[in-house]
């Protein structure tokens, strides 16, 4: 290996080692998986459609003007252009126009296009903003339940500590005659439980680690390392949650309402456009065209050149164009009572998100007062079984007690540490959700 290639292997190693190093925020893994994820980005194309479908519905408001020109080799019998006589004689002509039409009236059609366009781009960037949230609300979950597997491979480490103790204390005495062999097999098998409970909680965060590397579209790696730390979930009060203002607040900007009333406003601009479609419809026109034959002749049979023919075939127009639908099969009011349909079915598809959202806000105030007083209750359970299983631990040491009793006391312990960990990593999740929809920027998302 030359040394050129040992550096550049050197310093691979090490840009590699420092990235699979970087400690990861809640809100830098949010800000990451936001940028990366494909549907976010799948939605935001959609948005740049609806964009282009707004500004060509306000430049369809601009006249229509076409150029037309063709060249033609007539053979056979054809009507020769100057005596408007039928010769036998092959000859090309060639022919050019310029044509315009504008639109005067036609039921204030293309305004409101102009305007439920409008509305159904601005639904789109809602459309995004809300996917961009229930990603972020999927990482944080992700997130929480790393930290929450992290606690449970702590803990459990814990135990398998006291019980390899606790081994290793019942193993003396049965060296020196104190104990019983069977007192040894017991203390193994708890020993091997917890281990096993160790390779289990290991195995349950290698997956959670797994879930959130996909939700954040991170490829590049098979580890992440999170922050140690979380801020704290509170002393088990917290202030009433009024459930109407919190509503009422949450009901001005969750992009899933307002995207879903945007599209009502669209869907009542489309019914007044195919309204329109029943009044009549004004349009000017003008055009200028010329010509060039080959049979055109002057009084001496000589050909006309084509700069004369150009100039002297010109003709140009100018008029208007008045449509009364009278008669098409029903098929104008039928497209309004569709468009009409739509419509309300859009407004009632609003008062589904609507209910959906009081109903979930009405979910996370009771969750949040049960968790809260189940927080509180925990922490004591803790203290409780902490100080039974101290207790235990020295009654054991003194032979006033056996295994069994004592493991029963570990086990009791372990269980509330879990528990208080689990209840206390739901309520901070589900404080920050009432947070999020009382207004309360906990996502740097624009």
């Amino acid at each position: 290996m030359t040394f050129k290639t040992y550096l550049v292997l050197l310093t691979f190693l090490v840009s590699s080692t420092v990235f699979s190093q970087k400690v990861w925020t809640l809100d830098e893994c949010v800000t990451y998986a936001v940028e990366h994820n494909l549907q976010v980005k799948n939605v935001s194309y959609s948005n740049n459609s609806s964009k282009e479908t707004y500004r060509q519905s306000v430049r369809d408001l601009l006249p229509t003007v076409n150029g037309y020109t063709d060249y033609r080799i007539q053979f056979g019998r054809s009507e020769d252009p100057n005596t408007n006589d039928f010769v036998n004689t092959e000859f090309f002509r060639n022919n050019y126009s310029l044509g315009a039409n504008l639109d005067v009236f036609r039921g204030f059609q293309k305004l409101n296009a102009i305007k439920a366009s409008k509305f159904i781009y601005k639904a789109t960037q809602e459309d995004v903003l809300q996917e961009k949230f229930l990603l972020a609300f999927r990482v944080m979950s992700a997130y929480y339940d790393i930290k929450f597997y992290e606690g449970l491979v702590s803990n459990s480490l814990e135990q398998q500590e006291i019980s390899q103790s606790n081994y290793d204390l019942v193993k003396k005495q049965v060296d020196l005659g104190m104990m019983a062999g069977a007192d040894l097999y017991e203390a193994e098998s708890n020993l091997l439980g917890d281990k096993l409970l160790v390779t289990q909680n290991k195995n349950l965060l290698a997956n959670a680690k797994l879930t959130l590397l996909q939700e954040m579209n991170l490829t590049e790696e098979n580890d992440i390392n999170l922050q140690p730390t979380l801020e704290a979930s509170g002393d088990g009060r917290t202030n009433k949650i009024a459930l109407d203002s919190l509503y009422n607040v949450a009901r001005g900007f969750v992009p899933l309402v307002k995207s879903q009333e945007f599209r009502v406003n669209a869907a009542k601009k489309q019914l007044q456009s195919t309204r329109g479609g029943l009044y009549p419809s004004l349009s000017v026109i003008a055009g200028i065209g010329t010509s060039y034959f080959e049979t055109n002749v002057d009084d001496d049979g000589n050909l006309i050149p084509f700069r004369t023919q150009f100039k002297d075939n010109t003709s140009k127009f100018v008029g208007a164009e008045l449509s009364i639908p009278l008669s098409n099969g029903w098929s104008n009011r039928s497209r309004v009572k569709q468009q009409k349909i739509a419509y309300l079915q859009a407004k009632n598809n609003l008062e589904i998100q609507e209910q959906e959202l009081f109903q979930l806000l009405q979910q996370l105030v009771q969750t949040n007062s049960a968790l809260t007083n189940e927080y509180e209750q925990s922490q004591k359970k803790v203290q409780v079984q902490e100080l039974a299983f101290a207790i235990a631990q020295k009654r054991y040491e003194k032979g006033l007690i056996n295994a069994l009793d004592l493991f029963q006391a570990k086990n009791l312990f372990g269980v509330a540490q879990n528990e208080n960990l689990q209840v206390g990593l739901r309520l901070k999740i589900n404080k920050s959700t009432i947070d999020f929809y009382s207004g309360l920027p906990i996502f740097n998302i624009n």
